[in-house]
């Protein structure tokens, strides 16, 4: 199945909204896990974390991509500069970093490789703007939780290496671009 990939921007923040409010999407958290917030704001209310991630986009700063089936969204995936983000416990040493957060993909694409899709896609998306290292932060399978944010054997496969560990479950893994 051929899938195309856009930025999230002003022009596409209709489908982020679109697929984020679909039933069983991820309207929850709004991707603000990772994210900082205004003090004004409630991470525990839908609309602030809505609100907090669409002032980011008509700020002009890159959230993420998403999935295209024919014109439909299917897919999320958060990259972005890791400065824009909370502290993930990456890799200080290195200059030039986006983080590759998560991912959400619906149910009835799931199992077809769209993850690795969609991580390329976000690699490219972070080397088009200037990145010179991706890392991500996945978990093993048998993890009870953070699988939002990928696994490392997927990773692995795509050339990321693995950095360390950030907390008990999630691991710190690059990609030199």
């Amino acid at each position: 199945m051929d899938f195309t990939y856009r930025p999230v921007d002003t022009n596409t923040w209709e489908d982020l909204e679109r697929f984020f409010e679909a039933k069983g999407g991820p309207h929850f958290c709004w991707c603000m896990v990772w994210r900082p917030m205004a003090p004004e704001l409630s991470r525990s209310k839908k609309a602030d974390k809505k609100a907090a991630l669409k002032s980011s986009v008509n700020c002009g700063e890159p959230v993420g991509i998403l999935a295209y089936s024919d014109s439909e969204p299917v897919a999320w995936c958060s990259i972005a500069p890791r400065s824009s983000y909370r502290d993930l416990s990456g890799d200080p040493s290195l200059d030039g970093v986006w983080s590759l957060v998560c991912f959400f993909i619906k149910r009835a694409y799931r199992g077809r490789g769209l993850t690795a899709k969609l991580i390329a896609a976000a690699v490219n998306y972070a080397r088009e703007n200037g990145a010179r290292y991706v890392e991500a932060y996945p978990v093993t399978p048998d993890s009870p939780s953070y699988r939002f944010m990928g696994y490392t054997r997927t990773f692995q496969r795509l050339g990321f290496e693995l950095r360390g560990k950030a907390g008990l479950r999630r691991n710190v893994m690059t990609l030199k671009l």
